[in-house]
């Protein structure tokens, strides 16, 4: 059994920290959607490519290679490079004066995060022991509520105060601020020099690895059906409080926020510490609990979705958030499981340019393009049927999580 470091707490905590500005950068857009909207006079379908395919396009594709380097190099190095990159390009995208300039700046921002999420998700599998790594992973990912809220209400703030070209200037410097004292705390563990015959493995074994595994597809797929459902949602749902529910931009913001506060942090955690529980009884679990999160979910969407009260669509929005981020820590350790110790950056790159790539890529702008050509037949209320339509991926998520399940007991690599 392998020596684990001491003092994990203060590296999960500057990882946590550098994950919630990942989200922060990223989440940004989606509250200034409407301003950036009316200054520059982009349509829905604009939007929707900025949000996604600018961003995912390079971010899941450039994953791969920088995850590579980071599993025989510096993680922490990678991590750190990567952070300067894109909080740099956020603060560029204040400077766009229109559709092109600022899809350029989101390409660099998803250039920088390339380089953010595998290499951490490794430097926790090498600090925390695999009974408590889902947990780990769920606190790390508490990155995602906590940086998409911050990015919500701070954006929303500072939209409504300055202008929105403000908000991408604040977040942006504030990121490279940081990376001073994450290079400090996090460290890599050392990993032992390789000798003839135990060499690290290469890409092409990796990849050989996983693609024999019948629980990586379907994890890999599944979490894409519920990304582009949950990547769409936190992308559009502010603009659909504005135009259907009639509020303004700051209080659209601290509605949303709330959600991804509350609903987002018990989702996570609740995960990662059911995922830990019933996945060392059955190492299926890790797949069925999301299934049953993504089905539980499906009713409160569509019922919020549909609302026409604020106060009813906030309970109604608040439940299936938490219910969206369940399926985070159990899949994520299923991951790191799927293949040996020093491969764990890569077989998540390979795991994140699936998801990214048809989630975000493809959710944020296939629920745009949906909105626009819905708008001749319901008008105004064109992107809140294009969100209850987009529901039917939850159900599509439910089902290949289910069938992950029995394939991850044969699937699971024990660690030595």
């Amino acid at each position: 059994m392998r020596s684990l470091p001491a003092r994990p707490g203060p590296v999960l905590g500057m990882l946590l920290v550098v994950y919630i500005f990942n989200f922060l950068d990223r989440q940004i857009l989606s509250i200034l959607a409407a301003p950036i909207q009316a200054d520059l006079g982009l349509s829905d379908t604009q939007m929707g490519l900025l949000g996604g395919i600018a961003f995912a396009l390079l971010y899941s594709t450039l994953a791969v290679p920088l995850a590579w380097t980071a599993d025989r190099t510096s993680r922490s190095w990678v991590i750190t490079i990567s952070l300067v990159a894109w909080s740099g390009f956020t603060a560029l995208c204040g400077l766009a004066h229109n559709f092109w300039s600022i899809f350029l700046a989101r390409l660099g921002v998803g250039v920088g995060e390339a380089g953010g999420v595998a290499p951490s998700y490794a430097i926790i599998g090498d600090y925390f022991p695999s009974s408590k790594r889902s947990f780990a992973l769920s606190i790390y990912s508490l990155g995602i509520p906590l940086g998409s809220a911050a990015g919500v209400m701070a954006g929303g703030y500072i939209a409504a105060t300055v202008d929105w070209r403000a908000a991408f200037f604040f977040v942006g410097i504030c990121g490279i601020l940081v990376a001073i004292p994450f290079k400090l705390i996090v460290k890599d563990v050392p990993r032992p020099a390789p000798v003839a015959g135990n060499e690290a493995p290469g890409f092409a074994d990796i990849a050989r690895v996983l693609a024999r595994k019948p629980s990586f597809w379907l994890l890999s797929f599944g979490a894409a059906s519920s990304s582009m459902l949950g990547y769409g949602v936190a992308f559009w749902l502010p603009s659909l409080l504005q135009r259907s529910f009639g509020l303004d931009l700051v209080a659209a913001s601290q509605f949303y926020g709330a959600i991804l506060l509350l609903g987002g942090t018990v989702g996570v955690l609740t995960g990662g510490w059911l995922g830990d529980r019933l996945g060392g009884r059955d190492r299926a679990w890790y797949a069925w609990l999301p299934a049953i999160a993504f089905c539980a979910a499906l009713p409160f969407y569509g019922f919020g979705i549909v609302s026409g009260s604020v106060s009813v669509a906030f309970v109604l929005f608040l439940i299936p958030q938490a219910f969206a981020y369940i399926w985070i820590g159990p899949v994520l350790s299923a991951i790191q499981h799927l293949v040996e110790p020093r491969a764990r950056a890569t077989a998540s790159s390979l795991f994140l340019l699936i998801n990214n790539l048809i989630g975000l890529g493809g959710g944020i702008f296939a629920l745009g393009a949906l909105s626009d050509a819905l708008k001749p037949t319901y008008g105004d209320e064109a992107l809140r049927f294009s969100m209850l339509y987009a529901l039917a991926l939850y159900g599509l998520a439910a089902l290949l999580m289910g069938l992950a399940g029995k394939f991850l007991r044969k699937d699971w690599v024990a660690e030595s």
